[in-house]
């Protein structure tokens, strides 16, 4: 069995929906699918969740939003007549949106996890109704009667442990085509709740963990995940095979292929996964596995991601002062703040955080207290930082990879702020400026993917 997700540019219009129906026709091990919302038809175009966004806005502000939703309703009925389906699906579909705005909407956070869900909960009705409508036995299946048990965390839902095994047993013995929408789930007490932006993903990981697929099929827009952003480098080098381990890496860094938590639950299952495109089905695609069969290459991929600030702290003979280190960290957890890394010296340390989580209120009683309570001797707070990440699991077996990647930087008159090496020895990080991130990550890619190399 196979499980394959559709993302939302493979959803985005009837042609699409006919391509993705094709792929399904092809292999008949396709039992279990999972789709996104609509996407962008076109450069200029919105996507449909974006819309629905939009429609949850307007209606907390006003309590309105029959002009917003009607260009929702319009997407899915473009699709619909395009594939000449009858009036009782779209029937179907509008009575669905429309009860969207009769519900609670006190609660703003539940409120838009409902209206977001639409996208993607609609979507599969309409694929599936186009499915029946060429004579497969195709069937939609709500998360809720499937067994997609969730955390009751808005846009943050975690998926919980007796949700695979309630999954298994709807989905395993099922007949025909099942199409599951993505992106969401439900807490025990029956409360719909989202994945974080992305989740759909993360909805296909977990069904094929959840029946034990003999491989997770992730359709995108791209042939391949390629070593590098390629809006930053002409026909970057594409990646046959890469490690969980290695995808995990990038994706925390910035690769915009997966969610970074998408493929855990694959992961813990042991499932392969390939990533292949909608628009180009025959290509092989990018397999994600647990170990890779051939180690070639030092370096398979760099990334880069913004929106860091670091805080650092020095203390003459830091390393001797027992707990020095959790009461930093401790401070931290107080002030609802979780850290990204932690690079030391003897008598310093810099604690790397996401920026957006650290407003100037938090800046300064953050300062206060690690100035009074552990008495450092020297203290600043550097914000408008970016990772830049160079992954791979050649790089163990590797000597002179740190020495390769700071000349390269050197060259393009790149200053490292920090850098940074996993004891695993699969990534390593540098923290720049965010203004020298696109050239850091140029230069790395020339010094361990160029022509020559």
């Amino acid at each position: 069995m196979k499980v394959a997700k559709f993302g939302g540019t493979s959803m985005a219009s009837a042609a699409q929906f006919k391509k993705v129906y094709d792929i399904i026709k092809a292999d008949g091990d396709r039992k279990v699918i999972v789709v996104s919302a609509p996407g962008k038809r076109y450069k200029e175009d919105t996507k449909v969740t974006d819309l629905l966004i939009a429609v949850a806005d307007q209606f907390l502000a006003t309590g309105n939003a029959d002009e917003e939703l009607n260009r929702v309703i319009a997407r899915y009925q473009e699709i619909a007549d395009d594939l000449e389906l009858g009036p009782a699906v779209m029937e179907r579909i509008s009575g669905d949106l429309h009860a969207l705005l009769t519900q609670d909407a006190t609660d703003s956070a539940r409120f838009l996890d409902a209206v977001k869900a639409a996208g993607e909960d609609n979507s599969a009705k309409l694929f599936a109704a186009f499915l029946q409508s060429q004579g497969e036995d195709a069937h939609y299946v709500n998360p809720r009667k499937a067994g997609l048990l969730v955390s009751d965390e808005p846009a943050n839902a975690q998926v919980l442990p007796e949700a695979y095994e309630r999954l298994n047993a709807s989905l395993r013995g099922r007949s025909g085509i099942t199409i599951f929408p993505g992106f969401f789930g439900f807490s025990q007490e029956g409360v719909l709740v989202t994945f974080s932006r992305g989740g759909s993903d993360i909805t296909g990981s977990i069904l094929a963990a959840a029946v034990k697929a003999d491989l997770y099929e992730n359709f995108t827009d791209v042939d391949s995940v390629f070593s590098v952003n390629p809006n930053l480098v002409n026909n970057p080098k594409d990646i046959k095979e890469i490690t969980y381990r290695e995808m995990r890496e990038l994706s925390y860094a910035g690769f915009s292929v997966f969610h970074e938590d998408a493929l855990l639950p694959a992961y813990m299952g042991r499932i392969p996964v390939c990533i292949k495109n909608t628009n180009n089905p025959s290509a092989p695609g990018t397999m994600v596995t647990l170990e890779r069969h051939t180690v070639a290459e030092t370096v398979v991929g760099i990334a880069s991601d913004g929106g860091f600030c670091s805080i650092y702290m020095s203390k003459y003979l830091m390393n001797r002062e027992i707990g020095f280190g959790r009461r930093v960290l401790q401070i931290l957890e107080e002030e609802g703040l979780s850290y990204e890394h932690t690079p030391s010296g003897i008598d310093n340390i810099s604690v790397i955080l996401r920026d957006k989580n650290f407003d100037e209120e938090k800046e300064q009683r953050i300062t206060d207290r690690i100035k009074n309570e552990l008495q450092v001797d020297d203290f600043a707070i550097e914000r408008d930082l970016a990772l830049v990440m160079i992954v791979g699991e050649g790089m163990r077996r590797s000597v002179g990879v740190s020495a390769r990647a700071t000349a390269a930087l050197a060259r393009a008159d790149v200053n490292i702020e920090m850098i940074n090496q996993g004891s695993s020895e699969v990534s390593m990080m540098f923290g720049v400026k965010a203004y020298d991130a696109d050239r850091a990550v140029i230069a790395l890619y020339e010094e361990f993917f160029g022509e020559s190399k």
